[in-house]
């Protein structure tokens, strides 16, 4: 497999995350998105929104950070990590959902500001990072991740932004059990950090 990626993307990271996770070899390669790599016309081949993470195995090429993980998870038969009871996917689908709504739009908007100089108005989007995290802080305080006893999909599409949010100015001293849960992914076998940039709180 071949993993298309930039190491400042949470997006690429959840993929390269995952895929570390579950001992599967792949080859990086780095989309420089300063020089407008993503839209050329080779890289649009692969993902004709233009957007990194790419996941190429074989003759395909998949996109989408959640995408991904879904098809590594489903390949490799892994239903401790993509439950495929109704029930179960379906409340790991929510927080893939939340990955790609609450969090994007949150913590991940509230760093785009300060890493890549967004246009996002920070006070609106540190609040809505706020809000999720609080919700993120409640769902962990009756478990030790996000839909149950044992890490899944879920919980690697919310880490990567979450973990990285004081980058954008957002405060996580006052979600423990959201500080604890970041512990406990991060000492998973195989677990891959997410570059540190020195900048909002993490300054």
């Amino acid at each position: 497999m071949k993993l298309y990626y930039h190491p400042l993307s949470g997006h690429s990271h959840r993929a390269r995350l995952l895929l570390s996770l579950l001992g599967v070899k792949h080859e990086l390669i780095e989309v420089d998105l300063s020089a407008n790599m993503q839209k050329s016309p080779e890289f649009l081949k692969l993902n004709r929104f233009g957007q990194v993470p790419v996941l190429v195995d074989g003759d395909l090429a998949i996109a989408d950070s959640n995408a991904i993980l879904v098809y590594i998870a489903r390949k490799l038969g892994k239903t401790d990590w993509l439950p495929d009871t109704p029930a179960a996917e379906a409340a790991v689908q929510r927080w893939l959902s939340v990955a790609a709504g609450e969090i994007a739009y949150g913590p991940a908007a509230a760093r785009l500001i300060t890493v890549f100089k967004s246009d996002f108005r920070a006070p609106e989007v540190i609040a809505r990072a706020h809000r999720i995290l609080g919700l993120v802080e409640t769902e962990l305080a009756a478990r030790p991740f996000i839909v149950g006893t044992t890490p899944t999909v879920a919980d690697v599409a919310l880490y990567s932004y979450i973990a990285r949010a004081p980058e954008g100015n957002v405060d996580l001293s006052g979600y423990p059990h959201v500080l604890a849960w970041l512990a406990r992914i991060e000492a998973l076998p195989g677990f891959v950090s997410f570059v540190n940039t020195p900048v909002g709180l993490a300054a």
